[in-house]
């Protein structure tokens, strides 16, 4: 069992910058993928970022791409979401997750097992 636990979000001025945390407790699996994903009332959770907890590559969703940047601290078992130039359409409940999720999978929701219960990013213009 994984715990995760999402902190940093809280409301900004567009053009203004958040940098969310997530913590993961429990059994860490170091093969699993991180993710970031984001909600909005009536829209579906809309892939943002992810990386695994070994290796290099990353994985950014095109609206967010050059904005965002994901990394993590092994140690700490944390992933960070830097959060740059922030737009009112950037506004949602970000959740982070994790989860065995192959390459085809790592920016679908179904390729990930466990999920934090999110922080609100709010964006004002």
């Amino acid at each position: 069992q994984v715990q995760l636990v999402e902190s940093g979000g809280g409301s900004v001025q567009a053009g203004g910058s958040l940098t969310l945390s997530c913590a993961a407790s429990g059994r860490v699996f170091r093969n699993y993928a991180m993710g970031w994903f984001r909600q909005t009332p009536g829209k579906e959770r809309e892939f943002v970022a992810a990386i695994r907890w070994s290796g290099d590559t990353t994985h950014t969703s095109d609206s967010v791409k050059g904005r965002f940047t994901i990394s993590r601290n092994n140690a700490l078992n944390t992933v960070y979401l830097q959060m740059n130039s922030l737009k009112p359409e950037d506004t949602g409940v970000y959740r982070c997750a994790t989860g065995s999720a192959i390459r085809a999978l790592i920016r679908a929701p179904r390729g990930y097992e466990y999920w934090g219960q999110g922080t609100q990013v709010t964006v004002s213009s």
